[in-house]
């Protein structure tokens, strides 16, 4: 870890980043998922049993970022139990995939055509 002492970021805009506007009486409703803190040496994320993992407790929030950063694929049933069955089980959420590869990407727009 490192702290940068020239940094122009301000605690309030750490906090305004998690939280909602004035109409929600500024609640801390988004949260951001690293994604790549569910792979266990090496394996890849195929799994429904391993994308319910990293949707644990995220009912709570209104807006989620699933970071795909540093993740190269994933497979069709871990792709579905987030964008699929979470998603329409919790309509009030919003999930946002953020640096997704092209592969990932893939899984997640075919898991979103088969929704239609």
């Amino acid at each position: 870890m490192s702290i940068a002492l020239a940094s122009d970021r301000t605690l309030k805009s750490v906090f305004d980043a998690f939280t909602g506007d004035q109409e929600e009486d500024f609640v801390f409703n988004k949260t951001i998922v690293p994604v790549k803190l569910a792979i266990y040496e090496g394996e890849n994320l195929l799994s429904r049993s391993q994308a319910k993992r990293i949707l644990n407790r995220i009912e709570k929030f209104k807006k989620v970022v699933l970071n795909f950063k540093g993740v190269d694929m994933i497979g069709q049933a871990f792709a579905d139990e987030i964008f699929r069955v979470f998603a329409r089980k919790n309509p009030h959420i919003e999930l946002l995939p953020l640096n997704a590869s092209e592969e990932v990407s893939k899984t997640i727009q075919a898991t979103l055509k088969s929704q239609d």
